[in-house]
């Protein structure tokens, strides 16, 4: 059975799972109607975020997700950490997390979500992790870096510098 153009082109543009077109360098944002909403009261836009807003917003929080690679598979895992200039900081254990994402291109990402309102934001960034081993640096880090929830999680500080850096906010409007 031969597929008709017409139908190639529809299941083409219906596999494009891109939420909409971004122009290279400027924020783009997309009106989200009731129907994207499920129903919900009021419209929202979708706004793209810029490097300074989405550090911002990593700076106002202190729990995010490591987002690694595992036997080849992704993994994520929550991490209490410390925005210092433009790299995240956590600490780890020696283990499964340490082994992944030392010297790794690793992804860092946190948000806030007001599921009442159905606003929020998330920023990911995505860099290249490194154990920070330097005396001084770890001295000025002291104190700084919150604690793992975890018992006993606390002999490595690894830092991703955020290289690349998105965000996305739904607003009401």
């Amino acid at each position: 059975m031969q597929l008709t153009s017409r139908f190639r082109r529809s299941t083409a543009r219906s596999r494009d799972l891109r939420p909409y077109p971004v122009a290279a360098g400027r924020a783009q944002s997309r009106r989200v109607t009731r129907s994207d909403l499920n129903g919900a009261a009021g419209a929202a836009q979708l706004v793209e975020l810029d490097r300074r807003a989405c550090l911002r917003l990593l700076a106002s929080r202190d729990v995010g997700r490591i987002v690694f690679t595992e036997a080849a598979m992704p993994a994520a895992h929550p991490v209490s950490y410390l925005l210092d200039g433009e790299e995240v900081v956590f600490r780890t254990g020696t283990g499964r997390t340490f082994g992944a994402v030392r010297d790794a291109v690793v992804a860092f990402q946190t948000d806030e979500i007001d599921r009442a309102g159905r606003t929020g934001w998330s920023v990911l960034g995505v860099g290249h992790a490194y154990e920070v081993r330097d005396t001084h640096r770890l001295a000025a880090l002291a104190g700084r870096v919150p604690e793992p929830w975890a018992p006993r999680r606390g002999e490595h500080t690894i830092a991703v510098p955020l290289r690349h850096l998105t965000g996305r906010r739904v607003v009401r409007i």
